[in-house]
């Protein structure tokens, strides 16, 4: 059978590969489109079996939210380029990975990548159509659910798509509240909190801040009483630093998350709670 030029453009509108592998792969299937897209595909999972070794710390960050904004996924997903990673084409895979991971309701990436996803195609299959594509290693490396049933989800993604959080929170849903929400999610994003309030904190990160802080002190001969009181003073800014209602809110300065929060119900006759947060930072070791 001749392989038309209509043929390979047929082709490649189904799966973007470059014009010469869609001339190979319909050769080697005699024309038939959907063999041929078959081949492509296996071509990527031959590619992901020869970079295996690769290192992949590039990629993006994307969330996903229900339509009652009650739920919401996050997922990193990484590639091993920057140049790769901004393309269009990657940004949007990554934009379907974390649609997937939404509606499968699953932080379990072995389960969102045997989801199907649009084509009839599991996630898996199009992470090996896409390798297929760019020639580099692609893989979905965690996923995330938050789910607060009597309040909503709130979220930030960075500019770059490499930093990216939810929150969630209890009370009522509404346009006020959602931009509180969004600003408390790039407040995540900018300042890292390790907890949401103090008692979530291990106890154990505290005691072996104050062991720090205390032979600090008494390395510069400080009295007992007085190594007492810098210990309380710089674990009391430990607090401050890395609990999210004790920071500071980065659009206004002296005053805290939890103050923020205190006011906006006030003003709004609302009972807004941060329940839960998670931030994915691109590359990080997962948590």
């Amino acid at each position: 059978m001749e392989i038309t030029l209509d043929l390979i453009k047929e082709l490649r509108n189904k799966t973007g590969a470059g014009i010469s592998d869609c001339k190979k792969a319909l050769q080697e299937t005699e024309g038939d489109i959907e063999k041929a897209v078959e081949v492509l595909r296996k071509k990527g999972a031959a590619m992901a079996v020869k970079r295996a070794d690769k290192i992949t710390n590039e990629g993006a960050v994307k969330s996903k939210f229900s339509d009652d904004f009650k739920t919401a996924a996050i997922i990193e997903v990484n590639c091993e380029t920057d140049f790769v990673s901004k393309g269009e084409e990657f940004q949007n895979f990554a934009e379907s990975i974390a649609q997937a991971a939404l509606d499968a309701n699953t932080d379990d990436t072995e389960k969102i990548l045997s989801a199907v996803s649009d084509g009839g195609l599991t996630i898996k299959d199009k992470i090996d159509e896409i390798m297929g594509k760019v020639g580099e290693r692609t893989e979905l490396k965690r996923a995330k659910i938050v789910s607060v049933p009597d309040g909503f989800v709130s979220g930030y993604i960075h500019f770059g798509s490499k930093l990216g959080s939810l929150v969630g929170f209890k009370g009522k849903y509404d346009e006020k509240a959602d931009a509180l929400g969004k600003n408390i999610a790039m407040q995540v994003v900018a300042m890292n909190p390790l907890a949401i309030d103090r008692e979530n904190i291990d106890s154990a990160l505290i005691e072996k801040e104050k062991e720090i802080y205390m032979s600090q002190a008494k390395n510069e001969n400080k009295p007992d009483n007085i190594a007492q009181t810098i210990v309380k003073n710089k674990i009391e800014r430990y607090y401050q630093d890395n609990c999210l209602l004790d920071q500071e809110y980065i659009n206004e300065s002296g005053k805290s998350i939890k103050d923020l929060i205190a006011d906006f119900n006030k003003a709004n006759g609302n009972s807004v709670e941060i329940v839960s947060m998670v931030r994915f930072q691109l590359g990080e070791e997962n948590k």
